[in-house]
């Protein structure tokens, strides 16, 4: 089993992801952190140098930022020169965003390239992490109670379901939405009223709407329909999944909450990333041991 790691670049969550590791009794050194004078009992120094010292290296979420390393803690802009691939050569290099990261670092071997962001238990565990923010957002800009409003939830994947499960919680009256037949019979099984997304334009208007689906579902005409007073949160990725400009004109409240893991539980972000890097290592280990 691997002692030392590099945690290279990153944000509050890879702090927290190097800390877990440090509790692990991992050798932990930080790379494009310079911004911090110091982190807990953790080395802080170039990412160079941390990626020379350690057996594996650990890239933040997302990796890249235009075609240089996300690292919103260094001083300076961060590229995969030479100096750092050959650093890195021979170690197993954890990131998120496989593609972007060869892309922007075509000399790295991709077959020492793991991409932890694709794993099933990351994603699960971020949904709720994400489900959790979006209900902080709510809270805050919302005038009422969940409890007793009418909600909808567009979206029956990870985070729908997850946002759903707590909205019930809360006592809120839950509306899904979802395309495939198979997503609708599941709502009806949970007590969610489900509805078609292709019918949204045929509901009542709803109190709070949570949009998960990356695609323009929440154009001008739909926004006047179901959103005249309610607080849109869209939790798609870019350019996610409501005409914001449409929603300015109508003087709808419409937040495009973007990364909310990093924002609003970067603790228990950093953690997810630890664990589910460590599920990769031992599961590694094992398959070593048994070939």
């Amino acid at each position: 089993m691997y002692n030392s790691v590099a945690i290279i670049g990153g944000d509050k969550r890879q702090l927290y992801c190097a800390n877990a590791f440090l509790s692990d009794g991992m050798k932990v050194t930080l790379g494009g952190f310079d911004k911090l004078s110091s982190f807990s009992d953790i080395e802080i120094t170039n990412v160079v140098e941390a990626s020379l010292c350690s057996e594996f290296i650990v890239l933040p979420l997302p990796c890249i930022k235009g075609d240089k390393l996300n690292a919103p803690l260094s001083s300076e802009d961060i590229k995969f020169d030479d100096r750092l691939v050959f650093a890195m050569q021979g170690k197993k290099i954890f990131t998120s965003f496989k593609d972007k990261l060869l892309k922007c670092a075509p000399k790295i071997n991709e077959d020492l390239v793991f991409d932890y962001s694709q794993r099933e238990e990351f994603a699960v565990l971020n949904a709720v992490a994400t489900a959790e923010g979006a209900l902080e957002i709510a809270m805050r800009e919302f005038e009422g109670t969940i409890n007793g409003s009418r909600c909808l939830v567009c979206g029956y994947g990870r985070i729908g379901k997850a946002l759903a499960d707590m909205l019930s919680k809360l006592n809120a009256s839950v509306t899904v939405s979802a395309r495939k037949q198979s997503d609708l019979a599941w709502i009806s099984t949970k007590h969610y009223t489900p509805i078609h997304t292709s019918q949204l334009i045929n509901a009542e208007p709803f109190d709070l709407i949570f949009n998960t689906v990356p695609a323009l579902i929440f154009d001008s005409r739909l926004l006047s329909h179901i959103a005249k007073s309610a607080i849109v949160i869209d939790l798609a990725s870019y350019p996610g999944g409501v005409d914001f400009e449409s929603a300015f004109r109508q003087s709808i409240s419409a937040i495009h909450a973007l990364s909310l893991p990093g924002k609003a539980t970067p603790k228990t972000a950093g953690i997810i990333i630890k664990n589910t890097i460590t599920n990769m290592l031992e599961e590694d280990d094992r398959c070593r041991k048994h070939a």
